[in-house]
Order: C-alpha cells, then sequence, then structure tokens
C-alpha cells in the first residue's frame, strides 16, 4: 500500500477554520474527512465510520483535496445539467423564432419546435426533451375551456331569467 501524503501545519489550520465556515451537512463531511486524516492520522475505514461516509467515498475526497485544494471540499454538491444539448441561452434564442407567433396569438406547434430543435443540435431528440424545454422557459399548453356540443347561450339566458 503506498504511503499518505503528509499534510502540513498550515493545512491543518486552514481546514479547522474550514470547518467553521461551512454551510452544509455534505461541505462539513467533506472538510471532516481531510481533517480527521490530517489531525487523528485515521485511516479511510476509520474516517468513514466516524462521518458516516463509505472509505471508497472518504479516498475520493482526500484525493481530491490534495489535487485542487479547498476548493474541492466546498460547493462541489449534486445538481446540474450534466447532459444539456443546448444551454440555457441558446434555447432561449431558439425560443425567440416562435415567441413572435405566440404573441399574436398562434397556436404553437411542438413537432415545428422539434424540428428546429434538432437541427440546432444536430441530433434527433425525443419529444419529452421539447416539452421539458417548453416548461423550463415558462410556456405551457393553454385551451379554450370546450364547450358542450348542444350549448346555446340564448337558451341558457332564457333559463336564467325563467328559474
Amino acid at each position: 500500500m503506498r504511503p499518505q501524503q503528509p499534510i502540513n501545519e498550515g493545512q491543518k489550520e486552514s481546514l479547522k477554520a474550514l470547518l467553521r465556515k461551512t454551510r452544509s451537512r455534505a461541505d462539513f463531511q467533506r472538510v471532516l474527512c481531510v481533517w480527521l486524516r490530517a489531525c487523528f492520522a485515521f485511516s479511510s475505514e476509520e474516517v468513514g465510520m466516524a462521518v458516516g461516509l463509505s472509505s471508497g467515498t472518504v479516498k475520493i475526497i482526500q484525493a481530491r483535496y490534495f489535487k485542487k485544494g479547498e476548493s474541492a471540499l466546498l460547493g462541489t454538491g449534486r445538481g446540474g445539467r450534466r447532459h444539456e444539448n443546448l444551454s440555457v441561452e441558446q434555447e432561449k434564442e431558439l425560443l425567440e423564432s416562435f415567441l413572435s407567433q405566440a404573441q399574436k396569438g398562434g397556436v404553437l406547434v411542438v413537432t415545428q419546435v422539434k424540428e428546429a430543435y434538432e437541427k440546432a443540435v444536430g441530433h434527433v431528440v425525443p419529444k419529452s426533451t421539447v416539452y421539458r424545454m417548453l416548461s423550463r422557459h415558462g410556456w405551457r399548453k393553454i385551451t379554450p375551456r370546450p364547450h358542450h356540443p348542444k350549448y346555446d347561450p340564448e337558451r341558457q339566458e332564457a333559463f336564467k331569467k325563467t328559474s
């Protein structure tokens, strides 16, 4: 097994100060993973047991710290659009062309938007991708309230007067 990389006194003090600055539980856990190793020379299994993470995760966190420094410990959470085809700005530009038609009261045809999206991306995408994009930009399907086939406004008014 490879010997552990040493942590100097300056790094220990900065980790101790960083523990006090953390705002989220996940940030605190990541900083604690490195701090326990630095101050008490705990193995990754012991650190994992103390912090509530697996030993493999502890090793990954410590390796990131040695590679990138303190920035690797703070704010690197989950989430984000890792598999995006277009950025949000590019999607906005794509929808700009359909905006004038929508402002005039025209109907937005999703198949046309899908074709424009596929042309911009360069490959075929499912229709659900286009619907999610429209939802992300605040577009929604608005349809007029339907009427009964036998709806007669004159008979309705007459009924209101006689009831």
